[in-house]
C-alpha cells in the first residue's frame, strides 16, 4: 500500500460523492456544469460512479426575481429555488447530453433521511440508478423545505448521501484552493492534509472567504468532512474552477486540501444514529453517567437520567447532553419519554415496580447509542 495518503484513500475509488457549490454554478451556469460532465463520463469509462451533489437553485433563480444577492426572508429563498431548479437541472441535462449520458433529479430533505425507511428508500432508488449507469443529481428541496433553507445546506447533505450509498470518497468543489492555516487573503498558506479534524482544522475553519450566494463557508466543510470521516470516507476540497481538478484529486496530486478519515469506522446504521437523523427529544444526565458513557461505550441507565425533554415514542432518537447543555451522543430510547421521566434516577432493578413492566435494563443501549 502506498505511503502517499492521497494515493491510498482516493486512488482505489471506485463511487464518490461530489459536491458542487453554488459560486461556481453561478459564475459559469453552463460552463461549469459541461466540463464536471467531461470529467465524470471519463470517471464512467474507468468504472467509477459517481453521484453529484449539486447547489446553485437558489443562486440561479436570483435573476428571476430581480435580485442581485441572496435574499434573507424565506419566501423569497423559496420562490428563488423554485426558478432556478428547472434552470439548474436543464444545464445538468445539457451538459450530459453532449456524451449522450443520462442523469436522474433526486430532491430530498433532512427529513427524508431522518426517517429511517425513507432513508433505506432514497438508498435502494440512488444505488439503482447508479447500477443503470445513471448519474444522480441530489439537491434539497429547497422550494418547500423551510428548516434546510434557514439551517442546512449542500456540504451536510453530502455528507449524508456518502452513507446512502456506501461511498469511497467526498469530493467538494469550491472557490478557494482548500483550507488555509488563516485567511487566504491575508497570506493564509494551504494545508495540503488534515489528520486531526478537531485539532486541525476547527481552529482555523472560518479563515477562507466565500462569495456569499452560498449558505455554507469553510466551517460546513469541515464539518462535512468529520461527519464523513465517522463513516471512513475521506473528504478531499478542491478549486473547483480549475480544468481537471476532479481527475487530478482521484489520482493523487497534491490538490485541495485532503481530510484523512478515522482508522475504525462505525457502521452504516450508527452513522445514521448519530448524523443522518434529527433527535425527537433530550435526555440531561448527570456527570457520573457522562463519564461512564465516554469512558466505556456502555450503555446509558436509568440511574444517571436527570431530566427529558419534549414527547417521543419508544425507539425514538434522542440527544443526550450534559447538565451544562452540551451535547456529547445520540441514541434510540428503549422507553417513550413519559415512562423515563418515571425513571429518572432509578436504579434498573427498579423499573418494573415503576412501571409496571419492564423492557429493558437500559434507557439506551451500548448498540443503539453512538457518542458524538
Amino acid at each position: 500500500m502506498s505511503d502517499n495518503p492521497r494515493i491510498r484513500h482516493l486512488a482505489s475509488a471506485k463511487r464518490i460523492v461530489l459536491k458542487v457549490g453554488s459560486s461556481l454554478l453561478a459564475a459559469s451556469p453552463a460552463g461549469q456544469p459541461a466540463a464536471i460532465a467531461d470529467e465524470i463520463v471519463m470517471l464512467q469509462d474507468r468504472g467509477i460512479e459517481t453521484v453529484i451533489v449539486s447547489s446553485g437553485a437558489i443562486a440561479l433563480g436570483l435573476k428571476g426575481l430581480g435580485l442581485d444577492s441572496r435574499p434573507k426572508d424565506l419566501p423569497s429563498l423559496q420562490a428563488a429555488a423554485a426558478i432556478g431548479q428547472s434552470r439548474l437541472l436543464q444545464n445538468w441535462e445539457h451538459a450530459f447530453s453532449a456524451h449522450q449520458g443520462r442523469i436522474a433529479q433526486i430532491l430530498l430533505t433532512y427529513d427524508d433521511v431522518s426517517n429511517r425507511v425513507r432513508f433505506l428508500n432514497a438508498r435502494h432508488a440512488l444505488r439503482a440508478l447508479l447500477s443503470a449507469g445513471v448519474v444522480p443529481i441530489v439537491n434539497e428541496n429547497d422550494t418547500v423545505a423551510v428548516d434546510e433553507i434557514r439551517y442546512g445546506d449542500n456540504d451536510q447533505l453530502a455528507a449524508l448521501v456518502c452513507n446512502l450509498i456506501s461511498a469511497d470518497a467526498l469530493i467538494i468543489y469550491t472557490d478557494v484552493d482548500g483550507l488555509h492555516d488563516a485567511d487566504p487573503r491575508l497570506g493564509g498558506v494551504r494545508i495540503s492534509l488534515i489528520t486531526d479534524i478537531d485539532e486541525q482544522a476547527g481552529p482555523v475553519a472560518t479563515s477562507s472567504s466565500g462569495s456569499g450566494v452560498g449558505s455554507g463557508g469553510m466551517a460546513s466543510k469541515v464539518a462535512a468532512a468529520k461527519n464523513a470521516a465517522s463513516f471512513g470516507v475521506p473528504t478531499i476540497v478542491v478549486p473547483g474552477a480549475r480544468r481537471g481538478i476532479l481527475l487530478s484529486a482521484l489520482t493523487g496530486q497534491d490538490v485541495g486540501t485532503l481530510f484523512v478519515p478515522k482508522a475504525r469506522a462505525i457502521s452504516s446504521r450508527k452513522h445514521w444514529i448519530g448524523f443522518g437523523a434529527k433527535p425527537a427529544g433530550q435526555l440531561v444526565v448527570d456527570d457520573g453517567a457522562y463519564e461512564a458513557l465516554n469512558r466505556t461505550g456502555g450503555s446509558l441507565l436509568p440511574a444517571g437520567l436527570l431530566t427529558v425533554h419534549e414527547e417521543f415514542d419508544r425507539g425514538a432518537l434522542v440527544s443526550l447532553v450534559t447538565s451544562e447543555k452540551v451535547e456529547f451522543a445520540r441514541g434510540l430510547v428503549s422507553y417513550g419519554a413519559t415512562d423515563l421521566r418515571k425513571l429518572c434516577g432509578c436504579r434498573s432493578g427498579d423499573i418494573g415496580a415503576r412501571l409496571g413492566y419492564k423492557y429493558l435494563d437500559e434507557v439506551i443501549h451500548r448498540d443503539d447509542l453512538v457518542l458524538l
